[in-house]
C-alpha cells in the first residue's frame, strides 16, 4: 500500500541502508524527471509520496520550501537533501556516470542546459489550461504554440531522433513530463485540443519514440489519469493516490 504524507503523518522509518531517498508526488512534472533519471541509470532508491495541500511539518527538514522533488542522500555524512530537478539531475549524472545522459563535452553540455531552460516558456503558457485553471488566458494555447515552435526547429536543426541524438538524452528526459500530459488537453478543453500534426510533425514523432522508452514507460500515467488528477485539483481536493489505485 503506498501511503501519501501529510501533516499528520509521522516521519517514515526507513532502514539506514545508504539508499537514496526520494522525495516526491506522483503527478509532479519536475519529481517526474528525477524518477526518470534513477530509473534510466537502474539506481536503488526509497520513494515518499508527499501530500503538497497539506504538507507534513517534518518535511522542511527536507526540502525548506516544501517542494518536491527532493533527494536524501542517506550514504554521505548528515545525509543531506538536494532539491530542484536540475540539480539533482546532474548531480545524479556526475555521481553515477556507467550511463551518460549529459554531453561530455562542455559546450554542448551548456547549449543543452540552455535548451531546457528554453521550456520554460512552453509550461508557463500551457500551464493554466493543463490545470483546468477557468481563469486561463484566452491567448494560452496560442502563446504555448509559439513557444513550442522553437523545439520543433531544434530537432529539424539538429537533425537526429533525440534531441541528445542517435539515443536518449537528458533533453529528452527533461522536457518528456510535459509531453506526457498535453494529450490531456484532448480530455479537459472545450475543443478537444491536439497539438497540430502539420506543425508539430517532428516533436510528435519524438513523442512517440521516447514513449517507448524504458524509462518512460516505467514512470508513466496516461492522459486520463492526468485528467482526472487535474479536475480532483481543481475541486480543490486533489486526489493524490489516485495514481496508486489505478
Amino acid at each position: 500500500m503506498i501511503n501519501i504524507l501529510s501533516k499528520s503523518s509521522t516521519k517514515p522509518q526507513l532502514p539506514e541502508d545508504g539508499v537514496l531517498r526520494v522525495y516526491s508526488m506522483r503527478f509532479c512534472p519536475f519529481s517526474q524527471r528525477v524518477h526518470l533519471i534513477l530509473d534510466a541509470k537502474k539506481i536503488p532508491h526509497h520513494k515518499i509520496y508527499i501530500d503538497l495541500i497539506d504538507k507534513p511539518e517534518w518535511y522542511k527538514d527536507y526540502s525548506p520550501l516544501g517542494k518536491v522533488p527532493a533527494l536524501q542522500l542517506t550514504d554521505v555524512k548528515d545525509q543531506p537533501t538536494l532539491v530542484e530537478s536540475m540539480i539533482i539531475a546532474e548531480f545524479l549524472d556526475e555521481q553515477y556516470p556507467e550511463l551518460r545522459l549529459f554531453p561530455s563535452d562542455p559546450l554542448h553540455k551548456a547549449q543543452d542546459k540552455i535548451l531546457i531552460e528554453r521550456f520554460a516558456p512552453v509550461v508557463n503558457a500551457v500551464y493554466p489550461v493543463l490545470t483546468c485553471n477557468a481563469n486561463a488566458p484566452k491567448d494560452a494555447l496560442t502563446n504555448f504554440e509559439t513557444a513550442l515552435d522553437a523545439f520543433e526547429q531544434e530537432l529539424a536543426k539538429r537533425g537526429t531522433p533525440y534531441f541528445a541524438g542517435q539515443t536518449i538524452g537528458i533533453v529528452d528526459y527533461m522536457i518528456w513530463p510535459w509531453f506526457e500530459r498535453f494529450p490531456s488537453l484532448k480530455l479537459t478543453t472545450e475543443h478537444k485540443y491536439e497539438l497540430d500534426a502539420k506543425r508539430f510533425g517532428l516533436l510528435l514523432k519524438w513523442r512517440d519514440l521516447v514513449a517507448q522508452d524504458e524509462a518512460v514507460r516505467k514512470t508513466a500515467l496516461d492522459a486520463q489519469l492526468h485528467a482526472d488528477f487535474q479536475g480532483s485539483k481543481r475541486l480543490g481536493k486533489p486526489q493524490y493516490d489516485i495514481a496508486f489505485k489505478a
